[in-house]
């Protein structure tokens, strides 16, 4: 197991403070599981990103970051703590992954080359 990108590191580290920030922070009600699940998704697809390099785990981050974002008002979490981390992980979480991608020279030429040859 290698690190392909320093952003996967620091994805696996947002992970596990999204799991432990329940209890660090002392959160309640739905908040808990819903921290621990998506915190559990982000440690997989980091994980995922040391093992096989690809894109898909940076697309599955930016999803678990957008459901961070929207799920505290989406689901009415009780703690503004809770609100807060969710918030500003998800947020943390959407920019490693737009920060991997955009740095990857594979990725970007794959980008590069797909959109030239869509609009010709």
């Amino acid at each position: 197991m290698r690190i392909q990108h320093w952003q996967d590191g620091a994805s696996l580290l947002l992970g596990v403070w999204l799991v432990l920030s329940p209890f660090a922070l002392g959160f309640t009600g739905a908040a808990v599981w819903i921290t621990i699940i998506l915190g559990l998704c982000v440690i997989l697809a980091a994980v995922e990103g040391f093992i096989l390099p690809s894109y898909l785990e940076e697309w599955a981050e930016i999803l678990f970051g957008v459901a961070l974002v929207i799920v505290p008002w989406t689901v009415g979490y009780e703690s503004v703590p809770a609100t807060v981390s969710s918030a500003v992980t998800g947020i943390l979480v959407i920019a490693l992954a737009i920060s991997e991608l955009m740095t990857d020279r594979d990725f970007m030429a794959w980008w590069h080359d797909r959109w030239h040859h869509s609009a010709s």
